[in-house]
């Protein structure tokens, strides 16, 4: 087990709070979907838990640090910067452009070959379009500056 785990469980297990809280806040008809994905969150998040202590008590406890010696801080925090301007963006532009530019600016950043890069747009875009928008009815963000 690695004491790094604990901290990313206990973070998990406050998001989960945090959209249970906002989940009680919609109408019983809405809260059906949410409530299922909040709850194979912390089931997944309870057997990571169980994994954990098992592996404790199997192999030790292990600081975790370890895992992070080739951690590129420039590299983080330029996709950190990227995220917080995609979520800027989108009320504008919308959900489908501010997110093809984000994924290819992101991709490209990360020196992914251009094929697979449309391979990756092209899969992703027509399971959000099937799923959300024709699946769920959810209307996406169009932008306000194109309408």
């Amino acid at each position: 087990m690695k004491k790094t785990d604990i901290g990313v469980c206990l973070v998990m297990y406050a998001v989960c709070a945090l959209f249970l809280y906002m989940t009680l806040q919609l109408k019983k008809a809405a809260q059906i979907y949410p409530l299922c994905i909040i709850a194979l969150l912390a089931g997944l998040t309870t057997l990571h838990v169980i994994n954990m202590v098992v592996a404790a008590k199997r192999e030790g406890v292990t600081s975790g640090l370890e895992d992070f010696k080739d951690f590129l801080p420039g590299q983080f925090f330029t996709l950190l910067a990227m995220i917080v301007i995609y979520i800027a963006v989108m009320p504008y532009v919308g959900f489908y452009i501010a997110s093809i530019l984000f994924m290819t600016a992101s991709l490209l950043f990360l020196r992914v070959k251009i094929w697979q890069i449309v391979l990756s747009e092209i899969a992703i875009f027509a399971l959000v379009y099937c799923a959300f928008t024709l699946f769920l009815e959810v209307k996406l963000p169009a932008g306000s500056l194109l309408g």
